[in-house]
Formats: structure tokens, C-alpha cells, sequence
């Protein structure tokens, strides 16, 4: 192992999509500097750890980690931190971890390079957290295992600042990316055989705000997109309600590649814990907004997230959220208990929920979240569905992929059908999986 002339690197990711991304363009970056790619954390010449901020577990998960490394007598890798928790804490981890040599933040990934010969030569540590994101970024030297499916960033940054969020600190404010640049590189997937891509953002319905001269919002990016040969599907996240606009709407119904599911998150069905969670509506809005899409893309699904024991919720409050999520039936739900970040304004707030009663309440969003989603499941038996199958089982028997709507899929196929588009017929379900079979003589395909 050779700290002057690293020859191998390992690297974990932690948290969204966002940051599998930014992994997959750290990637691309060192190996075109040369270095290869490692399995082996033990024995890696640079070990790089691209972190999430969001959740106090996450944190915690990265300081053990690399803690432990510490207490190595013989290490002599080089060890980075990348991604929000470097932003969060910045000088302060070389402090908690003095193993580290350097911090990079999410908005200098492109200075890995530099950052890396500056330890190098120096034999010094180095730390790049910038506040304001240049959109400077090779997307194109992105790595990507997946050969079937892509995520493509659209907009950096978030202006929304609600309360309990990190992410307008981590990621700083909203910078769109260019629609030439975004469709340059979807027509270079499209090209590669990529059949589906995801565009990411923290809010990706603002995109285009920033740069009014650009005239192009979210809506009409993927007319854009959709123009491009090739890509079968559109997904996107994450979504805040007050950009969700009835021209978005109207193009996932009117376009064939994007896909009928919006991420809809919801946080509370309290106006008032709304207020204090500076989510900018209200739930008469957001169900208004809800009730838009049903009526213009019927067969739509929608996914949310949800906080519960946020400081002062009450037992009634909560029943309001446990209501207002069971009349939606939502078909993805990502439900956390609340816990507080440094740097944001619930940070200073007590945290008066006890630990149990925010576990009781999780524990009842999810029985209820688990309830409907056997109910959904139960309800496709019998039903065609369109399946983009995205790689092998484990038993080498199936393959699995996706619907639509994202329920995931598994049924009798060989490796050739990776990559392909084909019509399942539905006959069971384990758990969160459907079992099926390729259609026959494919009739009806409902979109779901």
C-alpha cells in the first residue's frame, strides 16, 4: 500500500440517489486518473466515503466506520470524506476523526483530483466545502454499474428551507443544470442502450426557475426528453407539492416515457406542524393538488414521505397524518421518526416527543403502510403488466425488474431479456415482490 502512488480505491456510499450519482462521477473521475477500482476496504490504497446528513443514523453509521479505521496501527491508505456530512461538519471531522486527510463537499466534487495531489505531495490534509454549487461538472465521466437504467442530475440545491432539512446547507441554493447539456448526455445513455433514467434533484419540479432566460421548466424538459430515441422510461424525485404544476401533470399523461408516478410527499397532515415544518401549503392545497393529478392521470400512483413525532405533534395531530395517509393509499412511503440536525432551525426547538411515543407512532404508519401495500399487491393478481427487466434473480432462474408505477416484478426468463420491455401476467406475490410470466398473447396492459 503505497500512500505517494495509490494504485487501488475502495468507496461506500451512503444516503439518495443524489449520492449514488455523485459516487458514480468520483468513480469515473479516479479511474480515468488510473487507479482501479477495489472490493477489499482492508487493503485499498485510498479509502473515500461519500456521506448523507439527512438521518442522525446515517452520521453515526460514517463516524463508526471510519473511527474503527483509526484505530488501525498499520493503516497507510489515504481516507476522504465526501458528500453532506463533509459539508454539515467540515473542519470540525478532522477533529472527531483525525484519520482523516480530506473532506470534500458536495459542491467540489470536481476538485477530487486536486485534492487528492495536494495530499499526495504535501503529505498535508485538505478540506474543499464551497457554500455556492458552480455547475461545472463532467457528468459524462460518470461510471455506471447499471447497464439498463441511468440517473441523470437536472437541478442542484434546494430554496426551501423547511425547517428540519439539511439539505439547503449541504447542497446550498437551487442551480439548475442546462437543458442542452441534460439532453446531451440522456441522447449519449439513450445510445449506450440505456432504456431508462431517473433526473434527480432535491426539487426537481423548480428546475428552470433559476434561469428564466432558458424558458424551460420542469414540463417542458421532458418534452425534450421525450423526443430522444431509445428511452422507454422517465422517472424522477425528489418532488416538493407547490411546484407539482397541472403542465406536469398533463405531460406524464400526454408523453410516453414518463412514468405515471409522482412522488408526493406529504410530512404531516397538520396544518399547523406544516407551518412549523415551513412546507409553504397547506393539506386543503396539497389534497386539491392530489385530487388534480387523479382526475388528469387516473391510473397514477404516488409516493410520500412522512416525519412523525416532530416537536409539539400531538396525539391528535397525528391521528390527522395517519388519516389523511390511509384516505390516499399511497403506494411507496418513506416513514421516519424525527430527529434533529445541527444547522437547522428545528436543531434549537425542544425535542418534546419521548422516543417511545415517536416509536408507536412509526410503528402505526407502517403496520397501516404495510396493510394497503398487501392490499395493492392483492389487487394486480390477474393483471398485465408492462415489466423493463433490469437484471438476473439471485437463483438464476428469473429475472426481475419494475412496472411503471415501480412495484417490483420477478418471473421465469434468461439473460437475454435484460434490458428488454416485456408484458407479465400476474399470478402472486411475496412480500413487496409480484411473481408472474410473460405473457402469451398479451390483451390489455394496465399502466401501473
Amino acid at each position: 500500500m503505497d500512500r505517494l502512488n495509490p494504485k487501488t480505491f475502495f468507496i461506500r456510499t451512503y444516503g439518495c440517489q443524489m449520492n449514488e450519482l455523485d459516487t458514480e462521477i468520483l468513480v469515473g473521475q479516479l479511474e480515468k486518473r488510473g487507479l482501479q477500482r477495489s472490493d477489499d476496504e482492508g487493503n485499498a490504497d485510498l479509502l473515500l466515503y461519500n456521506t448523507c446528513s439527512i438521518r442522525d443514523l446515517a452520521e453515526r453509521k460514517v463516524m463508526g466506520k471510519i473511527g474503527q479505521l483509526g484505530r488501525k496501527k498499520d493503516r497507510r491508505s489515504i481516507i476522504g470524506v465526501t458528500g453532506c456530512m463533509a459539508m454539515a461538519k467540515k473542519e470540525t471531522l478532522f477533529r472527531k476523526l483525525p484519520n482523516i486527510d480530506f473532506v470534500l463537499g458536495t459542491n467540489n466534487i470536481t476538485n477530487l483530483n486536486e485534492v487528492l495531489d495536494e495530499v499526495i505531495d504535501t503529505g498535508q490534509k485538505s478540506i474543499r466545502t464551497d457554500d455556492k454549487y458552480e455547475e461545472n461538472l463532467d457528468y459524462f465521466v460518470a461510471k455506471r454499474d447499471d447497464k439498463v437504467k441511468a440517473y441523470v442530475s437536472i437541478i442542484r440545491g434546494c430554496d426551501k428551507y423547511c425547517t428540519y432539512c439539511v439539505v439547503p446547507y449541504t447542497r446550498g441554493q437551487e442551480v439548475s443544470r442546462s437543458p442542452e447539456s441534460i439532453v446531451a448526455e440522456c441522447r449519449q445513455l439513450a445510445d449506450k442502450g440505456y432504456k431508462e433514467i431517473t433526473l434527480l434533484g432535491q426539487n426537481v419540479n423548480s428546475y428552470g426557475k433559476d434561469q428564466p432566460e432558458w424558458n424551460c421548466l420542469f414540463h417542458d424538459l421532458l418534452y425534450k426528453i421525450d423526443q430522444i430515441p431509445g428511452i422507454e422510461r422517465v422517472r424522477f424525485m425528489t418532488s416538493h407539492p407547490v411546484d407539482i404544476t397541472v403542465e406536469l401533470m398533463q405531460a406524464i399523461r400526454d408523453l410516453p416515457s414518463p412514468c405515471e408516478f409522482v412522488h408526493f410527499p406529504l410530512q404531516a397532515g397538520s396544518d399547523r406542524i406544516l407551518r412549523k415544518m415551513h412546507r409553504i401549503y397547506n393539506l386543503e392545497q396539497y389534497l386539491e393538488k392530489v385530487a388534480q393529478l387523479k382526475e388528469i392521470v387516473p391510473n397514477a400512483r404516488l409516493g410520500t414521505d412522512i416525519i412523525v413525532g416532530f416537536p409539539s405533534e400531538t396525539d391528535d395531530e397525528f391521528q390527522q397524518t395517519y388519516d389523511i395517509f390511509e384516505q390516499i393509499n399511497y403506494s411507496i412511503a418513506f416513514i421516519y421518526a424525527f430527529s434533529k440536525r445541527k444547522g437547522t432551525p428545528a436543531y434549537r426547538w425542544r425535542d418534546d416527543i419521548p422516543e417511545e411515543v415517536k416509536q408507536d407512532r412509526l410503528q402505526r404508519l407502517l403496520d397501516l403502510h404495510r396493510r394497503q401495500f398487501a392490499e395493492q399487491q392483492q389487487e394486480m393478481i390477474g393483471q398485465e403488466v408492462e415489466v423493463l427487466v433490469e437484471k438476473w434473480n439471485r437463483d438464476q432462474r428469473n429475472v426481475k425488474g419494475r412496472t411503471r408505477c415501480w412495484k417490483k416484478v420477478i418471473f421465469p426468463g434468461n439473460q437475454e431479456l435484460i434490458g428488454t420491455l416485456q408484458t407479465v401476467k400476474l399470478h402472486s406475490f411475496g412480500h413487496q415482490t409480484l411473481i408472474g410470466e410473460i405473457a402469451n398473447s398479451p390483451s390489455l396492459v394496465a399502466n401501473c
